[in-house]
This record gives structure tokens, sequence and C-alpha cells, in this order.
């Protein structure tokens, strides 16, 4: 994640949002701010922006772990 990456619409972002961590993507339509899933398989709805959400950083990668068993 990098924190001091610039907040750009359509980039991938970490947030908190009712005090839940969530990563979307950062949208924005009729001048608000939203945050819109990235999975267009499954229908979840978008999160407004409010004055209480907080946006941590721009996500730049991704680790996983793999089981080598």
């Amino acid at each position: 994640m990098d924190r001091a990456g610039k907040r750009r619409i359509g980039r991938a972002v970490l947030a908190v949002v009712e005090g839940a961590v969530t990563a979307k993507i950062l949208r924005r339509r009729d001048s608000r701010y939203y945050l819109a899933p990235a999975n267009s398989r499954e229908s979840f709805a978008d999160i407004e922006l409010t004055e209480d959400s907080e946006i941590w950083g721009i996500i730049a990668g991704v680790v996983r772990r793999y089981d080598l068993a």
C-alpha cells in the first residue's frame, strides 16, 4: 500500500468505512465520491464516502501465500 500515492478516480484504494477496512475502486458520480467493488461478477453496492470515511492509501501490489504441501 502506498500512503503517499495520488488518490485518483479509478485507482484501487484501502479505506475505512464505518469501522471496517475495505479494498475498493475509487469512483466519482454527481460530485460525490464512492467506493465501488472490483468484482463485476457479484452485485455488491457502491459505498458512498462520508466525513467519517478515511482512505488509507493506494493499493500498489498484492502478496499472496500459497500452500506448498
